[in-house]
């Protein structure tokens, strides 16, 4: 599986990938770019503590695109940007995931880094 770094902007959403294509005709899971997506929002207790991190989710897609399962597999170390983010990401649509030109259920991995500016 392929790990892609998310960065709090929705555009860098664009770029998420949650599987690793193994022959020419699988492709990984990516955002439908058609459907809205929310941004995850800075929990205010987070923001007002300054905390900031990277959390590694594991995301479940299903045939139709949409995220039925979700797991955080790494903290960012603070449980208030971990929650923010895997429900954030979980009401997202992906392009489904294909393996051998079939649409499959599959688990990919997300890391979503928390940051201040």
């Amino acid at each position: 599986m392929q790990r892609t770094t998310v960065l709090p902007a929705l555009a860098s959403l664009l770029l998420l990938a949650l599987t690793t294509p193994l022959h020419a005709a699988d492709t990984a899971a990516i955002l439908d770019t058609k459907v809205p997506c929310e941004n995850p929002v800075y929990p205010r207790a987070s923001l007002a503590n300054e905390e900031k991190g990277t959390v590694v989710l594991a995301m479940q897609v299903s045939l139709d695109g949409s995220v039925v399962d979700s797991k955080i597999e790494k903290s960012s170390g603070f449980k208030n940007l971990d929650r923010a983010a895997q429900k954030a990401l979980s009401g997202c649509k992906f392009k489904p995931i294909t393996k051998d030109g079939k649409i499959e259920v599959g688990w990919g991995k997300i890391d979503y880094v928390w940051k201040l500016e």
